[in-house]
């Protein structure tokens, strides 16, 4: 005998899941805390497992609860895309999006191809730039939507996650040792130039451009090879580099705000869905960080 899955049930999962509390899912799918935990429960009864774990910073999804999410997504896309067919709203149409050059990789790609797998009809135009040029570009009308990196406290978009920046470093490295500190960054309008020369001002320590304007993939062999250290948001490292710890000397950085900002003029299903793919990437991202 088929049994079917309750969508609701799935839907309130992946708001906890992507919120990390029952509190913040409750504003998301609009039901109280009470029962947001109570779908919860009825949800792992069914499944016959536990999804989550409570820890000091929040919830955790547990093995089984990261098996179940990624399918649970998958029920809720097609649901979604069923009933925007029903109701007659054909998602198409040209669209710009903007990415800084460090969060485009494996972290948004995947949502990227589901969204254009998803909607044909969609022309997207990808753009990548440092964080400032995207936000006057979005703002200029140029980009219809941009994700991009902000100080915290500072940021003018809404805020999709917030990440530590830190000092990247070849593995078994010793240009952190150097004098002046040999620094590598992707481009001059880099957002994280500023506070990554106040620090090193603050601290008395020089430093000189290694390569600049090449590119993450150039800025990333650079530090690979030795020849520079560089600083990138913590879930942003590949695994070829190294986070360098506090015990090597180099001063702490602040965190960032990643945000998203959608132009006024792009309104519509088209740009709706893209924003929805790209909050939901940046927070399976930060999730499993």
């Amino acid at each position: 005998m088929s049994r079917n899955l309750d969508l609701a049930l799935l839907r309130t999962f992946a708001a906890v899941a992507d919120q990390r509390s029952m509190t913040g899912a409750s504003h998301v799918v609009h039901l109280t805390q009470g029962a947001v935990s109570q779908q919860i429960a009825r949800l792992e009864e069914l499944v016959g497992d536990a999804l989550l774990w409570r820890e000091p910073r929040g919830l955790r999804l547990t093995p089984a609860g990261e098996r179940l999410l990624g399918r649970a997504r998958t029920l809720l896309a097609l649901n979604d895309e069923i009933w925007s067919e029903i109701e007659g709203g054909v998602v198409a149409g040209p669209v710009r999006l903007g990415l800084p050059y460090d969060l485009v990789g494996t972290h948004v790609a995947p949502a990227l191809k589901h969204y254009c797998e998803a909607f044909p009809q969609v022309d997207l135009t990808l753009v990548c730039l440092p964080s400032p040029d995207l936000l006057a570009t979005v703002h200029n009308g140029q980009l219809d939507v941009a994700v991009v990196e902000e100080p915290l406290g500072a940021e003018s978009g809404e805020t999709l996650a917030v990440d530590r920046l830190v000092w990247v470093g070849a593995r078994g490295g010793r240009a952190h040792g150097r004098t002046p500190l040999p620094l590598s960054l992707v481009a001059e309008t880099c957002v994280f130039r500023p506070p990554v020369q106040s620090a090193l001002a603050r601290q008395g320590r020089a430093s000189r451009p290694v390569f600049e304007n090449g590119g993450l993939d150039a800025t990333r062999a650079t530090v690979r090879m030795d020849l520079a250290v560089s600083a990138w948001l913590a879930t942003t490292v590949p695994g070829d580099l190294a986070i360098l710890p506090p015990e090597v000397g180099l001063p702490e950085l602040p965190s960032f705000a990643v945000t998203l900002h959608v132009a006024p003029a792009a309104r519509g299903k088209a740009f709706h869905e893209l924003s929805r793919h790209l909050r939901e990437a940046i927070a399976r991202l930060h999730l499993s960080a």
